[in-house]
């Protein structure tokens, strides 16, 4: 009897939905424009076709409001064609009526309200910004038409709904349900379908309405005592993914419109937008709508919040890059909006690293909030609120949003709908019932933005209503997780995650798209470098002025790409054209801007004649190669040292080639000068053994034997007497894989990759490119398939690093490419370079937990050692390493095919090393050597000069075994020197800085710059900090 009446109360329901619309005019005077701006019109009509791949066309019509209709519940219902619930593909619109933008037209967006003011004169003229999709398809324009709403007819056909698809979330015969089911049978009863559209059909309507809200209101259900859902409004508009930049330019100002459209409409409504580029956007593209947005935040309805720049990956960007997403995107909310952020708002980012407490906590922020770890494959933490500890201890309360996803897949979403599903589901699914009663929840489309819709909100008011789901308030995400600090914080049950939150999915991201990794790590260098010797440059020479507008233009344009979907690899084709383009401008831009700084310190040095000034970025006495561009003048000179003593040199490459001057004792954070006189350039050499034949290389440390195949077979310590290579195998074995992930093709990796190996052995070449005396280079060249890979093995004379100077030119898809080092070691952990320190992951697969990082991220290097020896595998460009057993493994390319077909296709550049050291990878220098082989030593050509410094210095020194001086900056709101350090071998220990001027004052401060304690000084130039593990700390100095 009871399925009975559930199949009646759902075709009642089917039938009601049909006479919400007491009435509808068609508009049939359509017209279509295809110019960039409308100019031409031609007449168009619904059902006609429009669009194609990436095609922006205007619309416009008009529609007379029949006299009866004026101040009635008017819709104007605009269906342009196909989408997806997402907002990915398909067609989307901006509505502009009477010349304002009204809302966003999408799938999810296809009814637009209409208050009397947009129909004066009784008609109602409109026009439409229509974006047809990046697919290759025409789309039909399928409704357009003015509807008369019934509003008695609408709430309950609303109500009813609700009611029915909660009664479906009840077990059967459970008391609520029988109830429920009642009440909604009783209220269809009322309705006299006999003549619908007649008032007598809308009068019973009326009277239907009225009983079941009061029957509602009335019910006490079985069980009184609800959970609390808190309920924001949230569009994921990702900064690129399947559309480019400018697309999203647009989606932002549809999805802001809309938002506040709705604003308007219902003042309960809350929004919570992250992400100030794209506030950065709206501001540029159209100021008037951010100053309804600024309105609108004052008024507690919209919510900035989240912290970042963008929602960038966790993974891949540096340290520095992390605090600077906090920096850029804490000051902009908080001079645009007079807001201070609380709250780290990452749904979408592919797993979280260690870093990330102290770094969330040190910018100010206290909270953090994701979904994305519910994707896991094997496992995921026990726990959906915790105290989330750091590496250094820091601990921040963490919370998952626990809602069911809409398409009914396994995960929790952040692009939720609000029904009775979610909202009973999201309490359903929470893990800590014993702990906490209220949730988030997360509400609107996105992706491809559009955000929550009118429907959803009268949902939720209708939801408030029903006596057997959680009870739902508005509310914004801080308040929040306000509130539920004060709800956990003191309770002895509340648990700690030590660790990573690492993803155990989409590992191909720490891979795919090499060119836009490569370019991020090469510009985060570079703009160091440019902050740090503008910065001294400033110092040395007042009027030189300091760029801080070249310097936040390109950290802006390095953090927008380092958005999740952008950097990790996983957009189409056309967003890396851009990215390309953008690099490109800022690495130049970049590169002439450190020119400036150096070359205005080189003209304060006290020299005579001609000299070749070397800089050192890095916090260490340095020795190593300086490269010049070859030219005919440099043929006619030597460098010479202060002992008069010629610098070796070597003129090197065959299409563009190069001097390579050696130099020595290049200062810490400083410079050297080199006398250059005439003679002609020839390699003037030191004495040390090297010994290069194609088969064999040997220098002060290692004697290395190769195969036919150009596999390295012996690679013997002549210092410790042991052999890297065990017995049967071979090191620098380029290995590739079928790469063909059961769903997501740029993202993924799937364990199953392994079972099908290819080794790259078809080698073509192998000669003898450098002989000698201080390095030598054999040139390996293998084919694989329709590919080629050449490759440089650089040995030095008088250094443990072998680098691995790699080119590429890939013609394959869903192929993975991994340089494999079997090494004799026994080690059951390895160390990995994370974002301010490291992290040790097992080498074996004992757990479940073991068994899914197969494929884990690191920064420049990885290492698997014993107490008293190890090898570090180290990189210029790569993030993804697999170290399992005793095999190094690093990933160098992979080349999906969706959503870029073309992935990976062409020229790639990148360099590995193998450094094999005594010790573990704390006292063998792994850490020092990973930054040796990224920041090459610098030079620049100066003629005579009275400056005031001297012929070499170190312009800061800092004494400690394992504490990193990473940053030198200028402040950001004053002309002082900010100092960034971290410690990243797991002790404590006192620092002192030296620095090359008088201090006036030194103050350490939080990472967005704010201080926190007054510093002694040691000396009138010197100051001493302690530091704790893994600790990052930051200091303003201010000079006399």
């Amino acid at each position: 009897m009871r399925n009975m009446i559930d199949g009646k109360v759902k075709r009642y329901l089917e039938d009601l939905g049909e006479y919400v619309n007491s009435g509808v005019v068609p508009i049939e005077n359509l017209q279509i424009c295809t110019d960039e701006v409308p100019g031409q019109w031609e007449a168009f009509r619904v059902g006609d076709f429009w669009g194609g791949r990436d095609v922006t066309a205007w619309f416009r019509g008009s529609v007379d409001v029949p006299t009866a209709w004026i101040g009635d519940s008017l819709v104007l219902e605009l269906n342009m064609g196909d989408g997806d619930l997402f907002a990915t593909k398909g067609a989307e619109g901006l509505l502009l009526i009477s010349g304002k933008p009204v809302q966003a037209l999408d799938m999810n967006h296809t009814q637009v309200r209409l208050e009397p003011e947009m129909y004066g004169g009784g008609r109602v003229e409109f026009l439409i910004k229509a974006f047809s999709g990046l697919q290759d398809e025409k789309r039909c324009f399928e409704v357009a038409r003015l509807c008369l709403v019934n509003p008695e007819a609408e709430e309950f056909y609303l109500r009813a709904s609700v009611t029915f698809e909660a009664i479906q979330n009840i077990k059967e015969h459970v008391y609520d349900r029988n109830n429920l089911l009642q009440f909604l049978d009783e209220a269809i009863n009322m309705i006299d379908f006999r003549v619908p559209r007649s008032e007598e059909f809308y009068a019973s309507v009326k009277k239907a309405n009225c009983s079941l809200k009061t029957r509602l209101s009335e019910y006490k259900p079985a069980i009184e005592n609800k959970p609390m859902v808190h309920l924001v409004g949230h569009s994921h508009i990702d900064v690129a993914w399947l559309w480019r930049l400018r697309h999203t330019r647009e989606k932002v100002e549809r999805t802001f419109t809309t938002m506040l459209n709705l604003m308007d409409r219902y003042p309960e409504f809350k929004y919570i937008q992250t992400q100030p580029q794209l506030y950065e956007f709206i501001k540029e593209d159209n100021p008037e709508i951010y100053e309804q947005i600024k309105k609108r935040v004052q008024a507690c309805q919209w919510e900035v919040t989240g912290g970042m720049w963008v929602e960038a990956d966790c993974n891949i960007p540096s340290g520095e890059s992390l605090v600077r997403q906090f920096l850029y995107g804490t000051r902009f909310i908080k001079e645009e909006f007079g807001k201070i952020c609380t709250v780290l708002w990452l749904p979408d980012v592919f797993g979280y690293s260690w870093a990330l407490p102290q770094i969330i906590k040190r910018s100010g922020l206290k909270y953090f909030m994701t979904t994305k770890i519910s994707w896991s494959q094997f496992n995921r933490p026990e726990h959906d609120t915790f105290l989330w500890k750091g590496m250094d201890g820091t601990e921040v309360l963490t919370h998952f949003i626990t809602t069911p996803e809409y398409l009914g897949r396994a995960f929790y979403a952040y692009n939720a709908v609000v029904d009775p599903k979610s909202v009973q589901g999201i309490w359903d699914n929470y893990r800590q019932k014993d702990i906490n009663d209220e949730l988030l929840l997360a509400y609107g489309w996105g992706d491809g933005g559009g955000g929550p819709t009118e429907g959803m909100i009268e949902t939720a008011k209708i939801i408030a209503e029903l006596p057997v789901l959680p009870d739902v308030k508005f509310t914004e995400a801080e308040e929040f997780f306000a509130g539920l600090e004060e709800r956990v914080e003191s309770n002895p049950d509340l648990p700690v995650w030590d660790g990573e939150l690492y993803l155990e999915f989409h590992r191909g991201t720490y891979t795919s798209q090499g060119k836009v990794k490569k370019n991020n790590r090469v510009s985060e260098f570079l703009y160091h470098d440019v902050e740090l010797f503008n910065s001294v440059a400033s110092l040395v020479q007042p009027i030189h002025k300091y760029p801080k507008d070249v310097i936040d233009s390109g950290w802006k344009t390095i953090l927008l790409n380092q958005f999740h979907d952008i950097l990790p690899g996983s957009s189409i084709g056309e967003v890396y054209e851009d990215s390309e383009e953008q690099f490109a401008e800022i690495i130049e831009t970049g590169r002439d801007t450190l020119n400036k700084g150096l070359t205005t310190i080189a003209e304060n040095i006290t020299i005579h004649g001609e000299n070749l000034v070397v800089f050192n970025s890095l916090p260490w006495e340095r020795d190593g190669f300086v490269s010049l561009p070859w030219t005919e003048e440099l043929a006619k000179k030597c460098f010479m040292n202060s002992g008069g003593d010629l610098l070796p040199t070597k003129v090197v490459g065959k299409n563009e080639k190069e001097l390579l001057v050696r130099v020595q004792e290049i200062p810490a954070l400083g410079y050297k000068a080199f006398r250059m006189v005439d003679g002609a350039t020839e390699d003037h050499s030191f004495e040390d053994e090297l010994i290069v034949r194609k088969d064999y290389v040997e220098n002060r440390f290692y004697q290395i034997k190769l195969d036919q195949n150009g596999h390295i077979i012996s690679w013997y310590d002549k210092e410790t007497d042991r052999e890297l290579v065990p017995d049967g195998a071979k090191a620098n074995v380029i290995r590739a894989f079928e790469d063909r992930p059961m769903n997501y093709s740029a993202w993924d990796i799937d364990v199953y990759y392994k079972d099908k190996e290819y080794i790259v052995d078809d080698l073509e070449e192998i000669s003898v490119e450098e002989a000698g005396p201080d390095r030598g280079v054999l040139t390996l060249r293998w084919n694989f398939l329709d590919s080629t890979i050449e490759q440089r093995m650089v040995i030095y004379a008088d250094k443990r690093r072998v680098d691995f100077k790699t080119e590429v030119d890939w013609h394959q898809n869903q192929i993975l490419l991994k340089a494999a080092f079997p090494v004799d070691l026994r080690a059951t952990k390895a160390t990995y370079e994370i974002q301010f320190g490291n992290v040790e992951r097992p080498t074996h697969d004992n757990t479940t937990w073991d068994y899914a990082k197969f494929e884990t991220a690191a920064q420049k290097w990885a290492d698997l050692s014993e107490r008293s020896y190890g090898v570090s595998l180290l990189n210029d460009c790569k993030y993804g390493y697999d170290v399992k057993g005793n095999t190094l493994s690093l990933t160098l390319l992979k080349s999906g095919v969706y959503p870029d077909p073309n992935q990976d296709q062409g020229h790639h550049s990148f360099t590995y090393s193998l450094y094999p050291h005594p010790g573990d990878w704390l006292t063998g220098g792994t850490a020092q050597e990973a930054y040796n082989l990224n920041c090459p030593l610098k030079a620049v050509i100066a003629t005579s000069s009275e400056g005031e410094l001297p012929s070499h210095q170190s312009f800061i020194t800092a004494t400690g075994q394992s504490t990193m001086l990473e940053t030198v900056k200028r402040a950001e709101d004053d002309d002082s020197l900010i100092l960034r350090f971290y410690e990243y071998g797991n002790s404590r220990e006192t620092v002192r800085v030296d620095l090359f001027k008088s201090i006036q004052q030194v103050w350490e401060t939080n990472l967005m710059e704010e201080t926190e304690r007054t510093l002694d000084l040691v000396t009138d130039n010197s100051f001493e900090f302690t530091i704790k593990p893994y600790q990052i700390k930051t200091f303003k100095v201010r000079f006399k």
